[in-house]
């Protein structure tokens, strides 16, 4: 499982939910119950800011900054690598999130 931020996304991160290089805290994704994804029916993902982040499966350090997602949480990415975007003319308020499937189950 591959987890992919862009440069877009980092900013967005940065701005609208205040974690930079020089803080401990860190995005969390995980899949929560009801919604929809791509890829899920009745799950959706959901993103939270951590400031003691551990048990990671998957982690990605861009910009100084910790994104992952926890061993407990890889069932609901399992079998897809996630990239996570941010196009102000898509979803101004939003990141938006690509699902690719690979061949890990």
């Amino acid at each position: 499982m591959k987890l992919q931020i862009t440069d877009a996304a980092v900013k967005w991160f940065e701005d609208e939910m205040n974690v930079s290089a020089d803080q401990s805290a860190a995005i969390r994704f995980y899949g929560k119950l009801y919604g929809r994804t791509k890829v899920h029916h009745g799950f959706s993902i959901a993103l939270a800011r951590e400031l003691n982040p551990h048990n990671f499966g998957v982690k990605v350090v861009k910009d100084g900054v910790t994104f992952y997602i926890e061993k407990d949480d890889l069932w609901f990415f399992a079998g897809y690598d996630l990239e996570v975007d941010y196009d102000p003319e898509k979803d101004p308020e939003n990141v938006q999130y690509k699902w690719t499937e690979n061949d890990e189950l």
